[in-house]
């Protein structure tokens, strides 16, 4: 993955945002939101873009697009520095790739103890029970 062409691949908007800036608030487009076209991507490989789209498939819309939001700070700079940061984030995570997993034997005294502590166990509530005459 090369972070360098997927960021020229980034679309960011302002946007009014709510919250905390009174005045402030209703003149200044400070929210971000960025959007990343994952299917019509150059950046990513074919095999990455199937990798991604299976991991990201909730956060996906149906033309296969990312949309990430910031408002968490005053500054339109700020926030834009956050979403992208959380974007590239989001996509190393779905790019990686999980280890198998080796089935591994258990041992045998593993084996040996639970039986046994079975039996002392089904042995103990058989001496609770009343005696048969």
């Amino acid at each position: 993955m090369d972070t360098d062409k997927i960021i020229t691949e980034l679309n960011y908007k302002a946007v009014r945002s709510s919250g905390a800036g009174g005045q402030n608030v209703n003149k200044v487009s400070s929210k971000v939101v960025l959007t990343f076209d994952l299917i019509n991507s150059y950046a990513l490989s074919d095999e990455e873009k199937e990798r991604s789209q299976k991991k990201l498939k909730s956060k996906l819309t149906l033309e296969g697009i990312l949309i990430l939001n910031c408002d968490e700070d005053r500054s339109q700079l700020k926030n834009k520095a956050i979403v992208t940061k959380r974007f590239l984030e989001i996509i190393e995570k779905s790019l990686v790739i999980p280890k198998e997993r080796k089935a591994t034997k258990i041992p045998k005294s593993v084996v040996e103890k639970r039986l046994k502590d079975k039996s002392t166990n089904a042995e103990v509530k058989q001496n609770r029970r009343k005696p048969e005459l």
